[in-house]
């Protein structure tokens, strides 16, 4: 089952970020060619801070194109809305989104076999980036996430290789619940007991397990809000 397009390939290198004491690969360029893709990622992409990016359940980030026009509704005519890559994405693609594709779908792109390991937890690098002060925020309330992928299969991947749909073990849970589930109805205890019954990674197995069990959901302000505002320069 064909599912969609990779438009762009793209990677970046980790480097100084907007607040002192912070790295960030998020401005990562389109490549030409073909990209081998391992357990780690793609070959010469980084991330700016490996405990909470990047790892084989985070290896690979895709983000629709699709989400770019409804961005420019929001948000105007940004500048880094002109060309892929503005979220950090490492594949562009068109024809998938949150709505058509399920948490453990093993996807099927080049030669690379690959499966949907969790949606994207918008961070205040975004805000940053975009010189938005809530784009996190806003990112999450509108569900337009993104995903990671981790790589079952090493191959290679390039910018018009389709993605075909190999298996869907979990046709229910569509991205799109997920993270209704996550930010919206955070507090659903059956929502959470069905999402507690995926595989999920390990830090979304303790997230569930603690909206479960204490009927409270996690503070959100330092992913979405980061540490104090000082840039590089200082002030």
């Amino acid at each position: 089952m064909r599912l969609g397009q990779l438009e762009a390939l793209l990677v970046g290198k980790a480097v100084p970020f907007a607040r002192r004491g912070t790295r960030s690969a998020i401005a990562k360029q389109a490549v030409e060619g073909a990209l081998a893709a391992t357990a780690l990622g793609l070959a010469g992409d980084e991330q700016g801070d490996l405990r909470i990016h990047g790892g084989v359940d985070k290896a690979i980030h895709l983000y629709p194109r699709e989400h770019y026009t409804r961005w420019q509704q929001l948000i105007g005519e940004h500048p880094l809305l002109a060309a892929p890559g503005a979220f950090g994405e490492n594949l562009a693609t068109v024809g998938m989104t949150e709505q058509t594709i399920c948490l453990g779908d093993v996807i099927r792109c080049g030669t690379t076999l690959l499966e949907v390991s969790q949606t994207r937890q918008p961070c205040w690098k975004l805000n940053d980036r975009f010189g938005v002060p809530d784009m996190a925020l806003r990112m999450q309330g509108t569900g337009m996430t993104g995903w990671y992928f981790r790589v079952l299969e090493g191959g290679q991947m390039r910018a018009g290789d389709r993605f075909a749909l190999e298996a869907r073990p979990h046709p229910d849970w569509s991205l799109a619940r997920v993270v209704a589930v996550l930010y919206q109805r955070t507090l659903d205890r059956d929502e959470l007991l069905g999402l507690a019954a995926l595989p999920l990674v390990p830090s979304w197995q303790r997230l569930v397990q603690r909206r479960v069990e204490q009927a409270q959901v996690e503070d959100w302000s330092g992913r979405l809000c980061g540490p104090a505002q000082m840039t590089v320069e200082g002030g």
